[in-house]
C-alpha cells in the first residue's frame, strides 16, 4: 500500500501569501491602472490646480475618515441636534413672531382705542384676532372722537 502524500494547510496558506507578497510588481501594475477619480480628473488634469493643493485635499480625506472611524457615536449625536434643531426652527420662529405680533396690537390698542370698559383677557383676545386676520378691532371707538 502506498502512502498518500498529505499537504498541511499552514503550510499552502504560508505559500499563498508568500507568492502574493512577492507579486508587488503586479500588484503595484494593477494600482496604476485604475482610472482617476472624476474629480481629480477635472480639478487637477485638465484645469491645472497644484499639486500640493490635492495632496492637502487627500490628507484631510485620509484624516476625516480616521476621525469618522473614532468618533462615530459623537458625530451621530450632533448631527442628531442639528436636524431636530433645523427641523423645529421654523416653528420656533412663526410663534415667536405671533407672539411678537400680539404685544404690538395689544399696545396698539390700549393707546388708540377706547379701552375702558375691557379686561386685560379681552384686549389679549382682541390682538390675537388681529393677528389672525380678524376686523374686531375697527368696531372699537377712537379715543380721539
Amino acid at each position: 500500500m502506498s502512502k498518500k502524500e498529505s499537504t498541511n494547510p499552514k503550510e499552502f496558506r504560508n505559500q499563498n501569501y508568500e507568492a502574493k507578497k512577492m507579486n508587488t510588481y503586479e500588484n503595484s501594475k494593477k494600482m496604476k491602472d485604475k482610472d482617476l477619480p472624476w474629480w481629480v480628473e477635472l480639478f487637477f488634469v485638465q484645469i491645472g490646480l497644484p499639486d500640493k493643493l490635492l495632496l492637502k485635499i487627500l490628507k484631510a480625506k485620509k484624516t476625516f475618515k480616521e476621525l469618522i472611524k473614532s468618533d462615530k457615536k459623537s458625530i451621530i449625536t450632533f448631527l442628531f441636534i442639528v436636524t431636530a434643531l433645523a427641523y423645529f426652527y421654523p416653528v420656533i420662529k412663526h410663534a415667536k413672531n405671533k407672539l411678537d405680533c400680539e404685544a404690538i396690537a395689544k399696545n396698539y390698542i390700549i393707546k388708540n382705542k377706547n379701552t375702558i370698559e375691557f379686561n386685560k383677557r379681552e384686549i389679549r383676545m382682541l390682538s390675537t384676532n388681529f393677528c389672525y386676520g380678524g376686523e374686531e378691532i375697527y368696531e372699537i371707538e377712537n379715543l380721539k372722537n
